[in-house]
């Protein structure tokens, strides 16, 4: 049975990924989703929360899962992502395999946001959450996003790289980059047509989905 560990995103939490962790779950996968610390929707918790914390909750989930002995397949969502590549880099006899969901190597700026978004509600959305989120967290979040590129040349598991073309949030060139950059020599990059931001959401998720199980098993 493969062992999998789910990362989700800056702001958001399991639901972000709890599509896909319970297809792999019906795929006969042990899988496993934790939310990060500070992430319960109060400002708050966020406040208290910091980049080495997740570095740091997410290392602690993926050696309990791992049990000392199993390899994990890891798959990070959006800041996620980043995260995952973390774990990548600095637990290599653990991760068998690294897969990244809209992994925002170079994240749109509010403004860019604003131009993309399709609607007024969406428009809203992005708004109260800009708003809501302390800057002490944006910075942490700029942080990993810097810290990453120093990270992507040492990843060795094979690595599937998926990005929607109308992502919102993340930079089309950001697939590219990492295809480039990340040290394993088995990469893949799928780009999904008609998704955004939300890939485990989109039309196209069963495609994702399907795909993200068939690399798993690939790199078993």
């Amino acid at each position: 049975m493969e062992r999998c560990l789910f990362i989700h995103g800056f702001t958001g939490g399991i639901f972000e990924i709890e599509p896909l962790s319970e297809y792999l779950e019906q795929h006969h996968c042990l899988t496993r989703t934790f939310t990060l610390e500070g992430h319960t929707g109060r400002r708050a918790d966020m406040l208290r929360a910091n980049r080495e914390d997740w570095y740091r909750q997410a290392g602690k989930e993926l050696e309990e899962l791992a049990e000392n002995r199993y390899g994990v397949h890891v798959i990070g969502f959006s800041m996620g992502a980043l995260i995952a590549s973390f774990l990548a880099a600095r637990h290599k006899a653990v991760v068998k395999s690294l897969t990244l969901l809209a992994a925002p190597v170079f994240p749109l700026n509010p403004a860019e946001i604003i131009k993309t978004l399709g609607s007024l509600t969406m428009l809203k959305n992005y708004v109260s959450k800009f708003g809501s989120t302390p800057v002490h967290a944006n910075r942490e979040f700029g942080r990993i996003v810097r810290e990453s590129f120093d990270l992507y040349p040492q990843i060795e598991a094979p690595t599937l790289i998926v990005q929607g073309k109308k992502d919102h949030l993340v930079k089309t060139k950001s697939a590219a980059y990492l295809q480039q950059h990340i040290g394993s020599p088995v990469k893949e990059v799928l780009l999904i047509e008609r998704s955004g931001h939300m890939l485990c959401y989109c039309e196209e998720k069963d495609k994702v989905m399907g795909e993200v199980l068939q690399f798993i098993c690939g790199a078993s």
